[in-house]
């Protein structure tokens, strides 16, 4: 199995060689974040240093995760990532808020910040991505995930 990534074939192509089960470990981490906010935990931290800190030691172990592994797209994992993240928060928001608050709070309550919510997580994703293709050269690990 090659681990390089493939720029030259379609979108289409390189989804379908996504390791679903990276996406999904890493989805699983982000989701601690939320976790935080429901529980009370961040408010109990404090704002804003909670958060901040939270997404650190998420894109942390996200870049270490695709960095340290041998995913064959180490781009485009963190980005589906991202984008899998947000579809979870923007449904487990629409789940629990009514459950937990007796009304609709998050996105669906205000569904102008549904697709920039997609954007950003997307975009984290891409900056969590290229870090891990720096570690994978700071490794000497080429594109086939041999020493390069």
């Amino acid at each position: 199995m090659s681990t390089e990534p493939a720029p030259g074939l379609p979108l289409s192509v390189r989804l379908r060689r996504l390791d679903r089960r990276m996406v999904a470990l890493l989805t699983a981490v982000a989701l601690v974040r939320p976790l935080f906010s429901v529980t009370g935990l961040t408010d109990a931290l404090g704002r804003p240093l909670a958060p901040l800190l939270l997404t650190a030691g998420i894109s942390l172990a996200w870049i270490l995760a695709v960095g340290l592994s041998r995913v064959r797209e180490p781009l485009l994992t963190p980005v589906a990532a991202g984008v899998a993240y947000a579809l979870a928060a923007v449904v487990l928001s629409g789940v629990l808020s009514p459950v937990l608050t007796g009304e609709l709070r998050g996105p669906l309550a205000r569904p102008g910040a549904i697709l920039p919510m997609f954007l950003v997580n997307g975009v984290w994703g891409a900056v969590c991505g290229v870090c891990a293709l720096g570690v994978r050269r700071m490794r000497g690990v080429d594109g086939r995930g041999g020493r390069s």
